[in-house]
């Protein structure tokens, strides 16, 4: 029978199993679309803390807020049973919400209304529970009154004054303080210790100056209770003298009987301590015995956690924050002075309330799909799980045959449309509870699509291109897209299809023009939307502008011509500045003409062709010279004379009228006048502008600034340029008014974790409007009825002090002068310091891995632990190995940021690279600080199609042949098993049949041997894997048709030449069948007029992607060629820059010349090259030189390495000048290194071989160093001198006469206790007077030992409360010294002294 249960049980666990594996819950977007009809169960999202303190002299509130679709109704329960609402006049609920707010404006007692709240939101679709709210209301109960005898003590023993605050809720905080309300100073000897209680380790006379009075301070309602104080009488059995008295013998000399360590609190040798996991344990130990025993602490079979420990209280109090299960354990505490020690053991257990291990989140499903709701806990000792339904136990809800409860977790299987719900999840020990709510909603909604509809998306050609295609559905539907309405679905190749619907062109072709379909299907429906896609052809600038240099007073053109597939417009800037076109600059679509040119118009000039989707510009410098004027001619136009006799008038509060004459116009009409001002207060001396002004004025109104004492210039403006500034105009103050501005940039801000820095930009100093400028800070803590807190200052900064982290201030501003108030500005909100976040995302894990894409989920932290504000949380992931043998992969981290604050956060990761080894580990951070990182996951991509092969290259070595090379590609995302070729004939629009070849992997060219020399072909070349074919290089066979030689004067004989070329990815344009169009140019080899330029035509020629034929790639303005002949032109430009040459010669026609080579691919200009590689390698990086003799605009090249061990290539583009550095290579490999031109990629230098260094470290023997060794005789060296400086010391006994300084006072010193409050005294009330000596009764007695008598021997010292104490040790005579050799010789001090 057992056995028969066993089974059941095991085969119910394996169904769940199986349910459980297939549970998804469907995320529902953040669409109005969606939401507005999506119904949706009630959701708690604000409500009152669980142990809720109010204060009785407020109304009471208390929160409940929830959202839901139908918008949810409350209710609440007082103590387990239903809160009748409208029968408390007192007692109202907020419209559209369940916060109760409680007045007492018209009588009634807060104490009436506590106990237990909890609040209930409910619509059709379920009800949620808010926490138990337990109300209670502040109390300060007053300090009983006693009769407190005076405290008899002995000198030297312990005493303990008792505190005994009155219980309040919350509880006081108690501080010490005499009836002077002066802090009582608190040192190793005398303290306070947790439970308020004044300790004296050991008693001194001094302590009867003053009496104790414990003080309560009730800081929920801002209030301090004081007790009656105590007065204490010290018992000496040897009369005591005042004078006597110094820090290093508090007892002046008498013999006070010593005592071992004993302690005063804790008793007995051994207690225990309960804390509760995440709350601070607070151990204290105070002893007593003279002298003062110093504490020790240590933990038993372990060493105390440094980063959480802080020892307080002078070493008394050892607090742990944070504490966690680890700290369990025995804590000893040892007091010892020299008469011995003792010890006491602290045994400590960690209990924990319930905290979240898996909190259950909403479930979204669709009908007849599975799901579950998990609620894990944990705690000390172990939390009950507990299940409800909309508030009701799950044992008592009616049965549901879907539903099934395991412990910690709810199975549903198959789901119904109605059985929505609200689970409630309580998870409880005797040290409290957790309260979850967690909705099932079962959802079917047929696909919608959420994107704009028929979209128009224009790309240029060969660009990666999405298509997005957003869309939800219930169940979650399938998506495929279409082209033209055709096909079967795009996917593979150059198409990828994401899971979110988006398609991925890779790279953009003419043909791929079109219209495409998403369609979305489920069970539900389907929906579908259109995208067309246009391709365009980039833009681009044909004729670009040229640097010139232009005669002053003359017209300067600068070119622009573009061309594109979409409109296009043209602007201009000069200094990367935009450019104002006026009566002088005017442009075209061509061009931009500036007439007149002055100096002001020399610069750098940029044209920018701007289409919708992409743009292109090119740079062009203008210089001005000065001209050459022949004197008989008329004189040329001026810079006009300066205005003349200005004057003021109409004077006004804030404005001034000025008046001036203008000058000469010097041949140039005057096109404006420009005021200045000069103001003697903030920035004399300096002239700033105040306003221009058309020709026509020369009486202008000028709008002032208050409390400016101003002076005025003008300056007349013509064609040619500004005049000489005007003098100065008499000098104007204007009337003193309150700021009218507002401090700007006002912000709050910690630069601390405890603090918050207020700062504002001030006012400008034409903004003061008056003397004595200063600003009115207002601060208070959001969310609080508290009063403003406010400072004056005369800054821009105010720093704030707060004991918490990340609290949120209101912050407000005001301006004032003498002459009164600016406006206040608007409030802003500031937030206190950020710290270290404390927590870590924990459980990083990954799921549902493909070739590119994996998701992850992790357990978030509580974002109280992050100390600050909420970033988000931050993955770091790597590639840390290839899966293929050999392949070296880039290690750099990456970084993906999540903003989420769901309860179950996921997110995943795209773009992987396939076939590969990832590691990630996972922080969450806040503004300033990430926390501690996650666990580290290893994960591995799966298969995918490789990419493109690295090249593709099409060579014709004979007539009749074609060979074509490869190279496998970058990243083979897998096992590369081999190639296939497809290829057919090309004529027109018409193709051939489809050809198919296969190859191995370790094949990587082909001879193809060809029936008809003129027939093309279309290739296309693809790598395979496992998981098949990858990306697809495609390209055509070259043009043949001038293959026909022709013979003329200077002409080409190709007859007997074989063409070769290379292709790269993009195919370039066919050579024009008849003529070639060479460009004349000047070399520097070329020195005589004589000899006809040349332009070399390699036999093996390389023909460069220009996308224009080849006469016009070299000729801005083509000339017309006649049949046989060469046009001849004199500049070259490229899509950016035009290199501008002159011809040798005009009469001399240019010669072509075949050449024959077999290793090159060259389309060169003679002269153009680049030569002389060198390379000096390191570990991991080499410096690279090369020469050339390229023009500094066309100077950019292109560094090619190839990794000898697996020709893998790296290329490096640079624009800078040899000689340069490229690092990130691999240490002790061979590489081949060429450079070429970016511009004309066929100029190349020579390959140059070259192995990087081993890497290594350079270890240094710092025993065999000279500084090391020198450094060493130095200190040996001193170490001799001193030892024989305190030998001589030693002998003369310290006795030697200091400098009299007793009539120097002593400063004021303000002390700081270390519980924060201030002991305000001076220095003066312990400073000696000079031959008396106060006694404990007041009377003055004359004294022969005067502190007078003592000079500046001893340092000051102080004590852990700031306290000072000085030491006197030397007298100021020697014969006054020898009278006092044996309490001299029994000071320690004097012994240090003595070796000095």
């Amino acid at each position: 029978m057992f056995k028969l249960g066993g089974h059941a049980a095991l085969t119910l666990m394996s169904l769940l199993l199986l349910w459980w594996q297939e549970t998804a819950s469907i995320e529902v977007p953040d669409d109005p679309k969606i939401l507005q009809n999506l119904k949706q169960p009630p959701t708690i999202i604000k409500q009152s803390v669980k142990d809720y303190i109010v204060d009785p002299r407020d109304n009471i509130i208390i929160e409940c807020e929830a959202k839901g679709n139908p918008v949810p109704v409350f209710e609440w329960r007082r103590s387990g049973r239903f809160f009748n609402i409208g029968k408390d006049p007192r007692v109202n609920m907020r419209k559209r919400s369940g916060t109760l707010e409680i007045s007492f404006l018209s009588g009634g007692r807060p104490e009436d209304y506590e106990g237990e709240y909890q609040c209930v939101a409910s619509n059709n679709l379920g009800k949620a529970l808010s926490n138990k709210i337990l109300l209670r209301v502040s109390k300060a109960p007053l300090w009983p009154k006693e009769e407190l005898e005076p405290v008899l003590v002995t000198e030297g023993s312990s005493l303990v004054l008792p505190c005994n605050p009155p219980p309040g809720l919350p509880p006081p905080s108690p501080f010490w303080m005499d009836s002077n309300m002066i802090p009582i100073p608190q040192d190793k000897r005398l303290s306070m210790g947790l439970n308020g209680d004044l300790y004296f380790s050991n008693v001194l006379v001094q302590d009867a100056q003053r009496d104790y009075s414990c003080n309560a301070r009730f800081v929920f309602i801002h209030t301090i209770q004081q007790k009656d104080p105590f007065t204490l009488r010290v018992q000496t059995k040897e009369p005591y003298n005042d004078t006597s008295y110094n820090a290093t013998d508090p007892y002046g000399g008498r013999k006070v009987p010593e005592s071992t360590p004993t302690f005063l609190t804790p008793s007995g040798t051994e207690s225990s301590k309960m804390v509760l996991r995440d709350e601070e344990l607070l151990l204290e130990c105070i002893a007593a015995g003279l002298p003062t025993p110093t504490i020790k602490w240590f933990k038993k079979g372990g060493d105390l956690p440094g980063r959480k420990v802080k020892f307080e209280n002078f070493n008394k109090t050892l607090r742990i924050i944070k504490v966690s299960e680890e700290d369990d354990g025995e804590y000893v505490c040892m007091a010892n002075n020299h008469l011995g020690s003792i010890r006491h053991s602290i045994f400590v257990q960690v209990k924990a309330a319930p905290y979240w291990l898996d909190k259950p989140t909403d479930l979204v499903l669709a009908p007849d799909d599975n799901g579950r709701l998990v609620c894990r806990a944990n705690g000390n000792p172990k939390p009950t799980i507990q299940w409800f339904v909309n508030g009701e136990p799950i044992e008592s809800a009616p049965v549901n045959p879907n539903r099934h409860v395991l412990g910690d977790t709810i199975m549903f299987n198959s789901v119904q449309i109605g059985s929505s719900a609200v689970y409630q999840c309580n998870a409880s020990n005797h040290h409290g509870y957790l309260l979850a709510n967690a909705f099932v909603s079962v959802l079917d909604m047929a696909p919608t699509m959420l994107g704009p509809k028929n979209q128009l998306i224009k790309v240029t050609r060969n660009n990666r291109t999405f298509l997005h295609c957003p869309f939800f559905g219930s169940p979650l539907p399938s998506l495929r897209w279409f082209k033209n309405g055709q096909g079967s679905g795009l996917d593979g190749g150059q198409y990828r299809v994401y899971i979110n619907g988006t398609l991925e062109i890779k790279r953009t072709r003419k043909e791929d023009e079109g219209i495409y379909t998403c369609v979305a299907t489920s069970s539900s429906g389907t929906a579908d939307n259109q995208v067309r896609l246009e391709v365009k052809e980039p833009t681009r600038i044909i004729q670009a502008p040229v640097d010139q240099s232009t005669v002053r007073g003359f017209t300067a053109l600068f070119d622009c011509k573009s061309e594109s597939g979409l409109p296009t417009s043209v602007t201009w800037t000069k200094d990367d500045k935009p450019l104002h076109l006026g009566r002088r600059l005017r442009k075209d679509e061509k061009s931009l003409t500036i007439a007149n040119v002055n100096e002001g118009d020399e610069g750098m000039y940029t044209c920018t062709v701007t289409s919708e989707i992409d743009q292109d510009s090119a740079s062009a410098r203008l210089t001005v010279l000065e001209e050459a004027f022949n004197h008989s001619s008329a004189l040329p136009p001026a810079r006009p004379d300066p205005p003349m006799d200005l004057d003021l008038s109409d004077p006004a509060l804030r404005s001034v009228r000025l008046t001036w004459i203008p000058g000469n116009e010097n041949r140039s009409p005057i096109t404006e006048f420009l005021v200045q001002f000069e103001e003697n207060h903030w920035d004399p001396g300096r002239w700033q502008d105040l306003a221009t002004y058309p020709e026509d004025l020369n009486s202008v109104i000028l709008q002032l600034a208050p409390y400016v004492n101003y002076q005025f210039r003008v300056i007349a403006v013509n064609a040619v340029g500004q005049s000489l500034p005007s003098k100065p105009s008499p000098r104007y103050k204007t009337s003193g008014a309150p700021p009218d501005a507002i401090p700007r940039e006002l912000r709050g801000w910690g630069s601390q974790k405890d603090n918050m820095e207020i700062t504002w930009e001030p006012l400008r100093d034409l903004e003061r409007n008056g003397p004595n400028l200063h600003y009115i800070v207002w601060w208070r803590q959001k969310d609080s009825a508290a009063d403003w807190n406010n400072v004056t200052t005369f800054h821009s900064k105010h720093v704030i002090h707060s004991n918490e982290t990340y609290v949120p201030y209101e912050i407000k501003i005001q301006a004032r002068n003498d002459f009164g108030s600016g406006p206040e500005s608007n409030v802003v909100i500031g937030y206190s310091g950020e710290d270290k976040p404390t927590r870590a995302p924990t459980d990083l894990r990954v799921s549902k891995v493909t070739s590119t894409r994996a998701n992850i989920r992790w357990i978030p932290v509580d974002l109280s632990s992050v100390q600050g504000e909420f970033k988000e949380y931050r993955l770091y992931y790597w590639r840390e190995s290839s899966l293929v043998p050999g392949l070296v992969v880039n290690k750099e981290k990456k970084v993906k940021g999540f903003y989420t604050t769901v309860a179950a956060p996921n997110g995943f990761l795209s773009d992987l690279v396939p076939y590969s080894n990832y590691k990630m580990f996972m922080v969450v951070a806040n503004s300033r600080f990430e926390s501690p990182p996650s666990n580290t996951v290893i994960f591995t991509t799966k298969e995918d199609v490789p990419d493109a092969p690295r090249y593709f290259r099409i060579n014709r070595r004979s007539m009749d042949t074609i060979h074509l090379k490869w190279d496998k590609p970058l990243e083979p995302n897998g096992i590369i098993i081999g190639y296939q070729l497809n290829y057919q004939t090309v004529n027109g629009s018409r193709l051939g049949p489809l050809k198919i070849e296969t190859f191995q992997p370790n094949e990587t060219q082909f001879t193809l041997r060809v029936p008809d020399r003129s027939t093309r072909y279309k290739f296309m070349l693809s790598a395979r894997t496992q998981k098949g074919a990858g990306e697809v290089f495609s390209e055509e066979s070259p043009h043949f048709t001038n293959e026909e030689g022709y013979n003329t004067t200077g002409g080409v004989d190709l007859t007997d030449t074989s063409l070769s070329s290379t292709f790269s990815p993009t195919a370039p344009p066919p050579l024009p069948p008849t003529t070639v169009a060479p460009t004349t140019f000047t070399t520097t080899e070329e020195t005589a007029s004589s000899t006809p330029p040349v332009l070399v035509i390699d036999k093996n020629v390389l023909v460069e992607h220009t996308e224009t034929p080849l006469s016009s790639a070299f000729s801005p303005t083509p000339t017309p060629l006649l049949p046989s002949t060469i046009a001849p032109t004199t500049s070259s430009t490229s899509t950016t820059t035009t290199t501008t040459t002159e011809a040798t010669t005009t009469s001399t026609l240019p010669v072509l010349v075949s050449t024959k080579q077999t290793d090159q691919n060259v389309f060169a200009v003679l002269g153009q090259k680049i030569w002389d590689l060198t390379v000096e390698p390191n570990s991991n990086s080499a410096n690279i030189s090369w020469r050339h003799n390229f023009s500094a605009d066309s100077s950019e090249f292109v560094l090619e390495f190839t990794l000898d061990r697996e020709n893998a290539v790296k290329v490096v583009a640079v624009k800078k000048q040899p000689p340069i550095t490229v690092a990130d290579l691999i240490a002790g490999e061979t590489y081949r290194l060429r450079v070429y031109s970016q511009v004309l990629n066929s100029v190349s230098s020579e390959s140059v071989l070259f192995k990087t260094k081993a890497a290594y470290i350079n270890e240094v023997d710092i025993a065999t160093q000279g500084w090391f060794i020198g450094l060493m005789c130095a200190i040996a060296l001193i170490i001799l001198i001193l030892l024989i400086v305190c030998f001589i010391k030693r002998s003369r006994g310290g006795k030697y006469p200091v400098r009299d300084k007793k009539d120097l006072p002593l400063d004021p010193v303000d002390q700081k206790d270390q519980d924060g409050s201030f002991d305000y005294h001076s220095d003066e009330d312990n400073k000696p007077l000079q031959g008396s000596q106060t006694s404990l009764d007041g009377n003055v007695k004359e004294s022969d030992d005067s502190l007078v008598d003592y000079g500046e021997g001893g340092d000051g010292q102080f004590n852990e409360d700031g306290s000072f104490i000085g030491q006197y040790t030397v007298k100021k005579d020697k014969d006054e010294t020898e009278g006092n050799e044996s309490s001299e010789a029994t000071s320690p001090v004097n012994a240090i002294y003595s070796l000095a």
